[in-house]
């Protein structure tokens, strides 16, 4: 085929695979070491990823350390680093379990999800790794630092889309299109999907479109397995996947076929693969030898390489273009990205924090970025833009072995233009807790966005025998509280992770309450209204991953709330004290903070804590003003307990997390806190109410769980520790969040 060594052409075509697929960058590891050159490449799905990184001038090495690293592992998730998580467009937080998109349009037929892992920071990644090489190379795969092409299937046609031009990542991307795992693009008006559902060994390609001298396959894959009458999935497999020629073309090559131990999306399992593959190639190299005299040593690629590099200019984003299958939110995505009337040039930094917030918005469901080179050596920035669905529903909840279930629906509905809406209505119900919500909010989509909410809410908590389990009688209720109110809140961002806010709301609490344990069903409660109007102002940063139970990220929120209104307390039947009427008000300041010191793979240690200043003053009875008064609640189990001992108007309370992880998504836990009052109100034996000396009333908290954060959320058993009640400790086994709307004006 070729008349001398000296002038060899070698070709390099790398398989589909997945995870598996990594192995291509031991292979290409080893190639190098010994001096064998690449002259061509080809490449289907994992293939052509680890082959476009090769092509745009990334070292073996520098692709090893990428796809080892944790942000490679954080992508390949689905999942975003915590600074890209764009905290002003998060929901507040719900017991939701299970969420549904839904179209107006036609329900059925675009509801149902097309894709179940989220590719957003992939892409995003791929863009900053291939985007500005590609558009410096005027998007001509032959100008790459290694001549490329890599393959896509376009499922109408039923054939392969090979790709020789255009831009490199958009490429990639629909190369590594796997069905139903990412969502697939379309390009030139054709739905293109992963390559290796026709072709998943691209060696015809090879050899049609660079006739080299000598091809080097590197294959992973295999053909699926026949279709078994009992198997939906290899039907389903059989139906989607056509067969694939793992030979190669000509004479003049070999084939390195590693055995990889790891499966098709394990990720984790990289440096195994790339080990793997690194050793077949060994395995292989004086075969290679014989039939490769042509030779380039490392320091000669690297110098070639850094040459080819020198000429990719940087990444400065000077403008912006927004496709979208819904006209209106071209203008407004443009809006999130760069500042109309102004000229700016965008650096990675910035572009990275603007890019999140865009693809935070809920009605946003998927964005793909690709660059072009403008004339003044900057880039324009294209994206194209998939609005959300209109319609979501939320069903959720908490089951417990203690009689404090609590369901949970949320059903919200959204509009796109220059200007987002969305309404949102919830509702929690079960014995203990019940509430109802509405929230109707106007958001301006800006490099700097604003919203404005207004909300109503009705809460309500009964507090009976709570220690109980399914086993033990329920007693009657001894506390029932009562919350109505509406407001106004104005909600900017700060950074990507702060927000502020500025809340103000009418309020009006009940609460039905026995001061003394001693009472009978015939008895009438003590009864407390307390309405007025609360404002607060709160900054918030959050980068925790979890909104219950988190092992990593940081949380520190600042509140400061002033309230005022008018009590009426009515005694009841066991009370000594009489009606009155007074009016009230307080300053409340409230720092609450988690942070994770050590993070690591297996073992995260985080210090929690909460400090509270209160003006409050006293309520008509010692228990009123208990009711009235903040309450430390760190573990999320005391929440669903009425505790006097640790609620005080002035207190700190400061805690530690150990939680071990020895598998992936299970944690076992240990939070132990102490709670320290500055001062306390105690009860006077003639039933008068007076402050405490400082410091009094120290006591502790602890919890211990073993968890499995499932896909529909924490699964747990856990032990409680309360050591100021007659039973200190509770057991329980319970299946998602315990979480209420917020209180009124606590």
């Amino acid at each position: 085929m070729f008349t001398s060594f000296s002038q060899q052409k070698i070709g390099l075509v790398l398989s589909g695979g997945g995870a598996t697929g990594l192995a291509h960058i031991g292979v290409l590891k080893a190639l190098e070491e010994n001096n064998i050159p690449i002259d061509y490449i080809t490449g289907t799905s994992a293939g052509a990823f680890v082959g476009a990184l090769y092509s745009a001038g990334y070292s073996p090495q520098e692709i090893e350390d990428f796809v080892l690293s944790e942000y490679f592992k954080t992508a390949t998730d689905g999942d975003l680093k915590p600074n890209q998580r764009f905290l002003f467009h998060k929901d507040d937080p719900s017991s939701s379990m299970i969420g549904i998109s839904l179209s107006q349009q036609k329900i059925l037929k675009h509801s149902l999800p097309t894709n179940f892992n989220s590719s957003t920071l992939l892409d995003y990644m791929m863009m900053l790794k291939l985007g500005t090489i590609s558009a410096s190379t005027g998007d001509n795969f032959d100008s790459l630092f290694v001549p490329f092409r890599c393959l896509a299937s376009d499922i109408v046609k039923k054939e392969s889309v090979i790709f020789k031009e255009g831009s490199l990542n958009e490429a990639v991307r629909a190369s590594m299109t796997y069905p139903f795992y990412y969502k697939p693009l379309m390009i030139d008006s054709v739905l293109l999907f992963d390559g290796g559902l026709y072709n998943n060994f691209p060696a015809d390609v090879m050899y049609d479109n660079f006739i080299p001298d000598y091809i080097i396959g590197s294959n992973v894959s295999y053909n699926a397995e026949l279709p078994d009458d009992d198997d939906l999935l290899s039907q389903l497999t059989n139906m989607l996947v056509y067969y694939s020629n793992f030979s190669l073309p000509c004479e003049e090559g070999i084939l390195i076929e590693p055995e990889i131990s790891i499966s098709t999306f394990d990720f984790e399992g990289a440096s195994v693969a790339i080990e793997e593959g690194y050793q077949a190639t060994l395995l292989l190299i004086d075969s290679l030898k014989v039939h490769i005299s042509s030779r380039r040593t490392p320091a000669e690629v690297d110098s070639m390489r850094f040459e080819f590099r020198s000429r990719v200019i940087p990444l400065m984003i000077s403008s912006v273009d927004v496709q979208s299958d819904f006209e209106k939110l071209e203008s407004s995505s443009k809006s999130f990205m760069i500042k109309k009337r102004k000229t700016e040039i965008l650096d990675q930094k910035e572009l990275e924090k603007r890019y999140f917030r865009l693809n935070s918005s809920s009605q946003t469901d998927f964005i793909f970025p690709t660059l072009k080179k403008n004339s003044d050596s900057t880039y324009n920035l294209d994206l194209t833009v998939n609005k959300a669905k209109e319609i979501r529903v939320d069903i959720g909840g908490h089951l417990s072995s203690r009689p404090v279930n609590t369901g949970y629906i949320g059903v919200s509905y959204q509009t796109a233009g220059r200007i987002f809406t969305k309404t949102k209505i919830e509702s929690y119900f079960g014995k203990f807790y019940g509430s109802g919500k509405f929230k109707f909010t106007l958001e301006l989509p800006t490099v700097y966005p604003i919203s404005t909410s207004v909300y109503f809410t009705v809460n309500r908590w009964d507090y009976f025998r709570s220690f109980a389990t399914f086993f033990t009688e329920v007693k009657p209720s001894f506390l029932v509280q009562r919350e109505m109110y509406v407001g106004l809140s104005i909600d900017n961002p700060i950074a990507n992770t702060i927000t502020s806010k500025l809340d103000g709301r009418w309020f009006q609490t009940t609460d039905d309450y026995y001061q003394t344990a001693n009472f009978t069903n015939q008895d009438t409660t003590d009864v407390t209204d307390f309405q007025g109007f609360t404002g607060s102002y709160s900054l918030t940063h959050n980068t925790l991953n979890r909104i219950q139970f988190a092992s990593s990220g940081h949380y520190i929120q600042f509140k400061a709330r002033y309230v005022y209104g008018k009590e009426h307390s009515t005694p009841g039947s066991t009370a000594t004290s009489s009606e009155l009427t007074r009016f009230h008000s307080w300053l409340n300041l409230n720092l609450n903070f988690q942070t994770f010191v050590l993070d690591k793979k297996m073992f995260h240690i985080g210090i929690h804590g909460q400090v509270i200043y209160n003006s409050h003053p006293f309520f008509g009875n010692y228990t009123a003003t208990l009711l009235s008064m903040n309450s430390f609640s760190p573990i999320p189990d005391s929440k669903t307990y009425f505790l006097p001992e640790y609620r005080a108007p002035q207190y700190a309370g400061l805690g530690t997390n150990l939680i071990f992880t020895p598998f992936n998504k299970i944690d076992l836990r240990f939070d132990a806190y102490l709670f320290q009052p500055f001062i306390q109100v105690n009860l006077n034996p003639d039933g008068t109410q007076s402050l405490s000396p400082l410091f009094e009333g120290r006591t502790y908290m602890a919890s211990t769980s073993l968890i499995y954060h499932s896909f529909i959320g924490p699964i747990r058993v856990t032990a409680n520790y309360f050591p100021e009640q007659s039973n200190p400790f509770a057991i329980q086994f319970s299946m998602g969040f315990v979480i209420f709307n917020e209180r009124a004006n606590r």
